[in-house]
């Protein structure tokens, strides 16, 4: 195997920090050929879809890709927003507001950067774009709290497929999950009380995750557990009894059995049995987008009402909530432990001086750069 070029060496240049905040993706815009894009890519991955490739190959590309396409396409113009799709905006948002909250707690220098597994940017061109900056050292810092092998993993998978072709690999560190981080828990149950003192609290609180096959769970991912912990974690944060909330999954694809009880059925089932009023969390999305906006404030409100209830409350993602931008740096910060990212001015100019020496040095040996 032929490893890629490596950019031209600059002695004397420090080595610098950098946080990858790698979200989902989302399609360049709402329309059926970018969404065919987008789709064909994100189901291609065997991370996601776990059918022998020849079998899948043809299911996708002669029957989901040429309907839906065009299906998708409508669900995201519904959402869609004049700086374009919403988890983009979001996801760069708390970038630019995370690396502002490493400064303010003294990581200087620490670049922070969004990043797509699927969909632009891409996360192999950021990565490229990371090396040529100089950056020796990289936490990879995936947007979903709860791990599942067919989310986190696929991150870790195009990172070490991309290393795998670099001569000069960085430092990596990874978050596989926060869970049950106090920070992340903390960040949430304040979004819900805020919502309640606004609003009045619901009979019931439903707390939406995104569903998985159910095949997932029986061959060993935690994924199912991690958001029950979740869960019953912010539960006892907002003192609720069992019986005031109910955990669902949403985001069904194809016939076989995923992880219930299901979002929207539930929903309907908690009406027809004289519930009035809920509130929907997605304790699993950081950022607003297709699956909260569309599928559970439009297609699961409309659900629910038309079985009979009468108020639907939807509450927002963390987004860019200061507390959760808070969390966020506090995860960034434990998995930087060790990493001098927190010189004071004195070492930091001592570092400057060293590379100074060691540029000038190397160019009386004869280098260029």
């Amino acid at each position: 195997m032929a490893f890629r070029k490596e950019p031209a060496y600059q002695h004397g240049n420090p080595v610098r920090t950098a946080v990858v905040l790698v979200n989902l993706g989302t399609p360049d815009a709402p329309t059926s050929s970018a969404l065919r894009r987008y789709l064909k890519q994100f189901l291609s991955d065997p991370r996601v879809v776990e059918i022998p490739r020849p079998i899948w190959w043809l299911i996708l590309n002669c029957f989901i890709l040429p309907f839906r396409s065009g299906q998708s396409a409508k669900k995201y113009a519904a959402i869609w927003t004049r700086d374009g799709s919403p988890l983009r905006v979001h996801t760069f948002k708390q970038a630019m507001l995370l690396r502002g909250a490493l400064g303010e707690r003294g990581h200087h220098d620490v670049l922070v950067v969004p990043a797509m597994r699927y969909g632009q940017p891409a996360l192999a061109d950021v990565l490229d774009k990371l090396k040529q900056e100089g950056c020796e050292r990289i936490l990879i810092l995936p947007a979903y709290p709860q791990y599942s092998a067919t989310t986190t993993a696929s991150i870790f998978d195009e990172v070490f497929s991309h290393y795998a072709r670099i001569r000069n690999v960085p430092e990596l560190r990874f978050v596989k999950n926060y869970h049950d981080n106090d920070a992340y828990l903390d960040a949430l149950k304040n979004s819900v009380l805020h919502h309640w003192a606004s609003n009045g609290q619901s009979e019931k609180l439903v707390m939406s995750f995104h569903g998985v096959p159910k095949r997932t769970l029986l061959l060993g991912d935690p994924y199912h557990c991690e958001c029950y912990k979740t869960a019953r974690l912010l539960a006892g944060l907002l003192r609720l009894r069992p019986d005031q909330y109910i955990v669902t999954f949403q985001s069904r694809f194809g016939k076989a059995e995923w992880l219930q009880p299901y979002t929207a059925p539930t929903l309907e089932k908690l009406a027809r049995e004289g519930v009035k009023r809920v509130d929907v969390i997605c304790p699993g999305f950081i950022g607003d987008c297709l699956e909260t906006l569309e599928e559970i404030a439009m297609e699961a409100k409309q659900s629910f009402l038309t079985a009979g209830g009468k108020e639907f409350h939807y509450i927002p993602c963390l987004n860019e909530n200061p507390g959760w931008i808070n969390a966020l740096a506090e995860i960034a910060e434990q998995h930087m432990i060790g990493w001098p990212t927190m010189l004071a001015q004195p070492q930091r100019d001592a570092v400057k001086k060293e590379a100074e020496i060691s540029k000038a040095e190397a160019k009386r040996l004869g280098a260029e750069n």
